[in-house]
Parts: structure tokens; sequence; C-alpha cells
């Protein structure tokens, strides 16, 4: 599912952020470009970063789409 539209970053491209060592919002907007637009995905990306990192990382087969 797309997170942020403006850079066409889904739920899967957070999760490999993660998986790479992203732990922060300004940490994804370094790697992905998350909130550099609009602004209206932060939120989301910040609370999807986080229940992430409440589970452990995920293989390839099982990372979100």
């Amino acid at each position: 599912m797309y997170v942020c539209i403006c850079n066409a970053v889904t739920t899967r491209h957070i999760a490999e952020a993660r998986a790479q060592g992203a732990d922060s919002l300004r940490a994804l907007r370094e790697r992905l470009g998350v909130g550099n637009c609009c602004g209206k995905c932060c939120l989301d990306a910040h609370n999807l970063l986080r229940q992430q990192q409440a589970q452990p990382p995920c293989g390839a087969a099982a990372c979100p789409s």
C-alpha cells in the first residue's frame, strides 16, 4: 500500500528501509523522500515505522506490499 503518494513510497519500501537501519522519520526522509513534498504522509509513515520496530525484521516473502 502507498504511504507517500508524492514519492511513490510503499509499506514495503519502509519495511526495507527499516531492515537496513532506518529508525526514525528523519531517516526515512533521507532514504526515501517521505514527507519532503506535501507532508501528509508523515504521521502514517512514523506510525508504520513504530509498528515495524515492535516486530522482528521480516524476510522478503513476509514483508507487506
